[in-house]
C-alpha cells in the first residue's frame, strides 16, 4: 500500500491529475486541487490507494487530515473516490465538517455530484466522527482502531447504524483481530 510518495510534479495530468516524478517512476496521482502543484516543484503527498482489478489508483493530498477526511467520506455508502475528491475541491475540511458536526445535510448537497439523498447519509454517517477545531484543523473523533473495525465490518456487509447501535458503550481489545472477533459477535446476538 502506498500511503506517501516525495517527488518533483512532471505535469498535470487529466481534470484532476499530477503526474509525480518519484527517483525515475511516474505516479498519476488524483488530488483535489492541482493546480496548487506547479510543474517543477517538489512536493510530498499522503495517499491513500485503491487496488481494483483493472488497476491501481493514487490519491494524494498536501495534508494527512485531508487524506483522513477523504477515506471517512469514501466509507460512506454511495459516495465514491471522485465524489469525495471533488467534495475536497469544493469545500474546505473544517467547512464540510462543521456542515456534518450541524446537520446541515443542505450545505453538503451544494457539493457537484452529491444529491440530497447523499447529503443526508453523509451527514448521519459521519455526524460526532469529524470535528472542526478552532485553528482550522479537522480532527477524526473516532479512534483509528475504531474506524478500521468499522471499515472491515463494512466491507463484511454491516451497515454503520447496525454497526454503531450493537457496539454503543462496548470496549473493544487493542488487538484488532480480537476486536474484529468481538465486534462479530455483539452484531451476531439477537
Amino acid at each position: 500500500m502506498i500511503a506517501w510518495l516525495a517527488g518533483q510534479v512532471l505535469d498535470h495530468h487529466g481534470a484532476d491529475g499530477v503526474v509525480l516524478d518519484v527517483r525515475g517512476v511516474g505516479y498519476e496521482v488524483h488530488v483535489a486541487s492541482p493546480g496548487d502543484l506547479v510543474v517543477g516543484d517538489d512536493v510530498q503527498l499522503f495517499v491513500h490507494t485503491i487496488v481494483r482489478e483493472d488497476a491501481l489508483v493514487l490519491y494524494g493530498f498536501v495534508e494527512a487530515g485531508e487524506r483522513d477526511f477523504f477515506e471517512l467520506l469514501i466509507a460512506t455508502p454511495g459516495v465514491g473516490p471522485q465524489t469525495a475528491l471533488g467534495a475536497l475541491r469544493t469545500m474546505s475540511t473544517t467547512d464540510l465538517a462543521r456542515a456534518i458536526e450541524e446537520g446541515d445535510a443542505k450545505r453538503v448537497a451544494q457539493i457537484p455530484g452529491i444529491g440530497p439523498k447523499t447529503a443526508s447519509r453523509i451527514v448521519l454517517e459521519l455526524k460526532g466522527k469529524v470535528s472542526a477545531q478552532g485553528t482550522g484543523d479537522v480532527v477524526a473523533t473516532v479512534p483509528l482502531r475504531s474506524r478500521v473495525i468499522e471499515d472491515a465490518l463494512r466491507g463484511l456487509g454491516y451497515g454503520a447504524l447496525e454497526i454503531r447501535s450493537a457496539l454503543a458503550d462496548v470496549e473493544l481489545p487493542d488487538d484488532e483481530s480480537a476486536a474484529l472477533r468481538e465486534a462479530l459477535h455483539f452484531l451476531r446476538r439477537p
